[in-house]
């Protein structure tokens, strides 16, 4: 029976090893695989692209690669194949230890788009390790009064092969003594016993030698052996007895070293040092002896090393009772590791995509991830949730997988990256988590227009510039990256199709700057305005627009202009002033207009020269030339006048205006044509010839005085009424040009006021016309109170009765 049960043995493992390579789907969301172990590096294990289905190719396309759950890679993957190899050899027993079946976990994580699958391979033990027994000369103290059938346990042999691979069997050299009985144990390996078959007699044989041999069961066996030394000793009538032939306790994972397991204790009815027991912990195997200890006199267990349900979960432990005369008796401690909550859960990251566009679609996969936690029985629901309120979310995939997604919009202009504290925590007691930092970078996309700093520039260039000199800059900021971020600017051509403001402006398209292309001048254009267009470098391009005011300043580059008196060059302008004017009498007014604007157009006016400075006065503010003084019969007729005009600018610009004004002794003798005195010298006559002459006509006039008293003052009234009548015809014989001023001109004039001074045909120089309005010579309608001059402007009109006041009311016009 034992040969062919050992046949049947060796069989199945050959089948086992032909079948080293099977491939298992479980499900639709592992696959299997298996080979055995202590296979070459560079092994072929499976064509992972056929099993999942894949074209060759598509693995390199799309990243492949693979995921272990522990530290290591075992295997390694061809992605142009598809082949899974072996990368270094494999020791089932370093792996998985006594374990069976002996698992390696990993995963095949594929991008664009990721996906994730699971794979496991088994692998198979072969036989390359041969029994091994830690003692190799136990000694047993056997009393030779020790009555038939006892039994006494040995040290079980060690073999790292599992399955039909470990260990099997005991097998015991010849004697008459002992036979070997082999005994399994709920957990750890098989053990053997020694059974008396005959009595012993020290006087007739002390020490008896026995080899014991451990077998495996694999093809072909290996073995180990150990030499049994067995001495008899003398005479022991009573054996220790144990109170108990199995103790049992329970001892928490997580109990210090030197927490108590279990206390035993085992009488001995002997008298005297045979009575006397001691404990120990024989027969045991390595990893028991390494994790207890007992007191050889109290029978006290304890820990002194740590426990760890994930790698055990019980413990068979024998316990040796030896009385002084070395009679020893055996029971059984079964410990039970209870498992509590002392591993926090680990997270596997898998793959992550970074950077992630900002436009991202909700429910983009970010990672992959997994969550293992080692403790089995307690612990319960594992738990997976973000620490911080990001827009991410975790979904599970499948039994302990998740996927991070994104649940909201993302804004790189807000938050550029982020770190995503995933926390995964179990249900205790107590509550045990890990936190694993995911960092995930967001990249840039065109989404935002660059903005200008204003909604609008006003920029002020002064008249007379260089051409091509820098008169502002604008800037538009784009919170985008690289070229989404490159503004270039542009000038855009006016809806109206005016393309003039080209031949103005020119700006710098990479920095904004805005250049004057030619020279301004305030006194054609004041200010103008243009759009300008900034365009980032994305695609598709964004861009916005701003408004520019382009303010002339004004220079003082325009002297004043004399608009009244006239100076053409030609005869100086004569206003007429009666000798009888008083203090303060308006003369005449000096207008003049400057063609610049603001301080550089404030004129003041200055007396520059006079033939009597006492006389004659010019207001500085608006020009109005008034008597100083009363005139008096010495005053010369003619008084030259040379008047400055000049403007507020910087430098100050002047220009000069001459008049004559006439001293007359009243308005109704006629315009007496003026000469230069220096070539006309009046004569002056003595004094003492108008009296003589006085006194010698002195009776005679005395008579005519009073007759042409009465004649002359007839003669007035009648003149009075033919001078009205013939107003309007007065001014159709005269010679002189008409001289019109505009009162449209910036300077002190306040409204149109066109004059005209000349003589009438054929009179002498005793005759003169005074300084009047021009109007034209058409009727109107009757009521009308005013005319409209050839420049547009309003002028009043007076009435006919009035076109014969004297010279103050004519220079009221001025004002």
């Amino acid at each position: 029976m034992a040969v062919a049960r050992r046949k049947l043995l060796q069989s199945r493992q050959v089948g086992s090893l032909l079948l080293f390579l099977c491939v298992s789907l479980a499900g639709a969301a592992t696959i299997r695989y298996s080979v055995a172990e202590e296979m070459e590096s560079g092994s072929f294990v499976a064509n992972v692209a056929k099993d999942l289905g894949l074209e060759v190719g598509k693995l390199a396309a799309r990243g492949a690669r693979l995921v272990s759950e522990g530290n290591k890679l075992h295997f390694r993957l061809h992605r142009k194949t598809g082949d899974l190899f072996v990368k270094e050899k494999l020791d089932r027993e370093s792996l998985c230890g006594k374990a069976d079946p002996c698992v390696l976990h990993f995963e095949i994580v594929l991008v664009e788009p990721l996906q994730s699958f699971r794979a496991e391979v088994r692998v198979f033990d072969i036989n390359d390790n041969a029994p091994i027994f830690p003692n190799k000369e136990p000694l047993l103290k056997i009393p030779e009064s020790t009555p038939l059938g006892s039994r006494f346990p040995l040290q079980s042999a060690q073999d790292l092969d599992v399955g039909l691979n470990g260990l099997q069997n005991y097998t015991l050299s010849a004697n008459t003594y002992f036979h070997l009985h082999t005994r399994f144990r709920s957990h750890g390996p098989k053990y053997a016993e020694l059974v008396l078959d005959k009595p012993l007699d020290r006087e007739e044989q002390p020490e008896v030698n026995l080899t014991i041999m451990a077998v495996d069961g694999g093809s072909p066996p290996k073995s180990g052996t150990a030499h049994i030394r067995v001495e008899v000793l003398d005479v022991n009538d009573h054996v220790p007895q144990f109170s108990r032939l199995v103790y049992r306790a329970q001892v928490p994972e997580d109990s210090a070293n030197g927490s108590l397991v279990a206390t035993v204790t085992a009488t001995d009815l002997d008298e005297g040092s045979n009575k006397e027991v001691t404990y120990s912990l024989a027969q045991n195997p390595e990893a028991i002896l390494q994790t207890f200890q007992i007191d050889s006199e109290t029978g006290e267990i304890r820990l002194r090393g740590p426990l760890d349900f994930e790698a055990i979960e019980t413990y068979d432990i024998d316990i040796q009772a030896t009385d002084g005369g070395g009679l020893t008796a055996h029971s059984k401690v079964l410990v039970e590791v209870v498992d509590v909550n002392d591993n926090p859960p680990e997270v596997m990251v898998s793959s992550v995509s970074s950077p992630l566009p900002e436009d991202a679609p909700l429910q983009t996969v970010v990672a992959l991830f997994s969550i293992r936690d080692r403790d089995i029985r307690v612990g319960g629901k594992i738990t997976c949730f973000l620490k911080e309120d990001l827009p991410f979310a975790v979904k599970p995939t499948f039994q302990n997988s998740y996927s991070l997604v994104t649940d909201r919009g993302l804004d790189r202009e807000e938050v550029s990256g982020y770190n995503i504290t995933l926390v995964a925590m179990d249900t205790g007691p107590p509550n045990l988590s890990t936190e694993t930092v995911i960092e995930v970078l967001i990249s840039d996309i065109n989404d935002n227009p660059p903005l200008f700093q204003e909604d609008s520039y006003i920029l002020t260039v002064r008249e007379n510039n260089s051409p091509a000199v820098f008169i502002g800059k604008v800037h538009a900021e784009d919170l985008d990256l690289g070229e989404n971020a490159q503004v270039t600017y542009s000038l855009l051509p006016p809806k109206s199709g005016d393309l003039s403001v080209f031949a103005y402006i020119s700006i710098n398209s990479d920095n904004g700057k805005l250049y004057a292309l030619r020279t301004m001048d305030y006194e054609a254009i004041q200010d103008f305005q243009f759009v300008i267009k900034a365009t980032d470098g994305g695609f598709p391009s964004l861009s916005s627009q701003v408004t520019v005011r382009v303010v002339v300043l004004d220079d003082n580059d325009n002297r004043p202009m004399i608009l009244y008196p006239l100076q053409n060059g030609t005869l100086p302008c004569n206003d007429l002033v009666p000798r009888s004017a008083e203090a303060g009498y308006l003369v005449t007014k000096v207008v003049a207009v400057d063609g610049d604007s603001g301080q550089n157009s404030w004129l003041s006016y200055h007396l520059l020269k006079a033939t009597d400075s006492g006389l004659l006065s010019v207001q500085q503010q608006n020009g109005e030339i008034r008597t100083l003084r009363q005139i008096s019969e010495r005053d010369p007729m003619v008084q030259k006048l040379i008047i400055l005009v000049q403007d507020h600018g910087q430098p100050a610009l002047s220009t000069t205006a001459s008049l004559n004004i006439l001293l007359v002794d009243g308005f109704s003798e006629p315009f007496l044509r003026f000469q230069d005195p220096s070539k006309h010298p009046t004569r002056v006559n003595p004094s003492t010839k108008y009296l003589v002459i006085a006194l010698a006509v002195l009776s005679f006039l005395f008579l005519l005085s009073v007759t042409m008293i009465s004649i002359i003052h007839i003669y007035q009234k009648i003149k009075y009424r033919e001078k009205i009548t013939v107003q309007e015809h007065f001014y159709d014989d005269c010679n002189f040009p008409n001289h019109r001023v505009q009162g449209g001109a910036k300077g002190t004039l306040s409204q149109p006021c066109p004059y005209e001074m000349c003589s009438a045909t054929g009179t002498g120089t005793s005759e003169f016309r005074f300084l009047k309005r021009f109007m034209p010579n058409f009727p109107f309608p009757p009521g009308t109170g005013e005319v409209k001059t050839e420049a547009g402007s309003s002028l009043p009109l007076r009435n006919r009765s009035q076109g014969l006041e004297g010279h103050a009311r004519a220079s009221d016009d001025y004002m």
